[in-house]
């Protein structure tokens, strides 16, 4: 007979009682670490001195203990507070935007990538990064970030010892030299997955799906349905956030620029769409970020293009045209499906945002296990075990409220998770080849 082991029955009735006392909600984050910014920061202003984080202290643990450690330039990098690297340093200079995040010398396009559609919207970006932080008023070396994990939102502390090599940030840093929060964000990340090296590869999702708590949809672009376009820009108008890459088998060729100006096995921030008259024609689309903050795509509608000079004046300023090396481009729709392979939405759930002016989805969150000789049954390949998967029952009960679509149809996305595999990178563990299956009943009535 199935069943569940007590640790885990025991950790999910915790949860659940957290859960109805309000913890884990945007308005009440968990703790993470058990550590409470509010207590920690008085105490410092109390004692007059800076914190220093003994969860995640300086040094090589929180580089992380195999490759990144191990290179010259990081064994010989120095730590330093804000206050050490420049003069008057900011938190954050004239609102956080795009153009605030550069990538460093580490492999993590995929979240610089998924900050920079968070900059999009400046209330979602303000729940990750509680804004009353600076380096002048109550300044204690202490700052916190506001993460999604796993059906809960934690506050993850952080001291602000940065890593530098001759007296510049090694990761993440911003146009402006004595702006922070973007260096200080990635730290708070790194802290929550146990290393910066942690970070190194993944998906723009997983970390969009961090700063919101969205479900993702994935597309390869060439399988695409003919109304991706529409799809796309329904993305925009609910606030959701989106990524794009060139993906490649080769790994020499990760991160390697082609002739066009796109750069292969790196992600990209889809921040806007629009339609452009163009001689006489509406054309279609893409404005796209590279978080390297240069290396754009040189071809039609690029900064650079000679032919807007056929572009109207005030189109022209519509799409904010401007020649300047950022990193930021449009591109047709056309030559977007053409060069990219693969689109990630995430879409925001009902509590990402309190807004009336976007759409968004109710979400329900469930957790389970797969027990070997109880729950876990395998693939379709194993039809005599497969039905002891874990199985979950979803009733449909009101169509899309869609007034530009004709089209009668219920939507549902599914998402699946697996918990702590990059954290436990560093002890051999890889994610695991897991799926679902979904299946129509033949009544409402009807058990799977």
């Amino acid at each position: 007979m199935p069943y569940l082991l007590p640790g885990f029955f025991c950790d999910r009735v915790i949860r659940e009682r957290d859960r109805r006392n309000g913890e884990g909600t945007v308005s009440q984050p968990l703790k993470f670490e058990g550590q409470d910014f509010v207590v920690l920061k008085q105490r410092c202003l109390a004692q007059k001195c800076l914190f220093e984080d003994r969860v995640f202290p300086a040094g090589t643990q929180a580089l992380g203990s195999h490759e990144l450690s191990q290179k010259a330039k990081m064994k010989a990098i120095t730590w330093k507070r804000p206050k050490e690297i420049c003069e008057n340093p900011r938190f954050i200079i004239g609102g956080a935007n795009r153009t605030d995040i550069c990538q460093g010398d580490l492999g993590d396009c995929w979240f610089l990538a998924a900050i920079a559609c968070l900059t999009l919207n400046e209330r979602l970006l303000f729940r990750v990064i509680p804004h009353d932080q600076s380096f002048t008023e109550n300044y204690a070396g202490i700052f916190h970030f506001q993460f999604w994990r796993y059906g809960d939102w934690v506050d993850v502390v952080i001291d602000d010892c940065l890593p530098t090599y001759n007296n510049q940030l090694v990761f993440t840093k911003s146009n402006h030299r004595n702006e922070f929060w973007s260096a200080l964000l990635e730290k708070a990340y790194a802290k929550l997955h146990g290393s910066y090296e942690a970070l190194k590869g993944g998906n723009t999702t997983e970390a969009m799906e961090d700063f919101t708590g969205g479900v993702t949809e994935f597309f390869e672009i060439k399988d695409a349905p003919s109304d991706m376009y529409k799809i796309m820009r329904k993305a925009i108008e609910r606030g959701s956030l989106m990524g794009c890459s060139i993906d490649t088998i080769v790994p020499v060729q990760y991160e390697t620029r082609m002739a066009c100006g796109l750069v292969k096995g790196h992600a990209y921030s889809v921040t806007g769409l629009e339609e452009a008259l163009f001689k006489g024609e509406k054309v279609k689309l893409v404005r796209l970020r590279n978080p390297w903050g240069q290396v754009e795509w040189n071809g039609s509608w690029s900064d650079g293009w000679k032919d807007w000079s056929f572009v109207d004046k005030d189109e022209k300023a519509r799409l904010q045209h401007q020649v300047t090396e950022d990193g930021e481009f449009w591109m047709s729709y056309d030559d977007f499906v053409y060069h990219f392979t693969k689109l990630e939405i995430c879409n925001l759930t009902a509590d990402a945002l309190e807004s009336d002016k976007l759409q968004t989805w109710t979400v329900s969150v469930n957790e389970g296990r797969w027990v070997r000789g109880c729950s876990a049954g395998g693939c379709r390949n194993f039809p005599d075990t497969f039905w002891t998967n874990p199985q979950y029952r979803l009733k449909l009960l009101e169509e899309d409220d869609d007034p530009d679509d004709s089209e009668v149809i219920c939507s549902f996305l599914v998402a699946l998770m697996q918990k702590n595999r990059r954290k436990d990178r560093k002890l051999g563990a890889n994610l695991f080849t897991i799926g679902f299956a979904i299946y129509e009943s033949l009544s409402p009535d009807a058990r799977e």
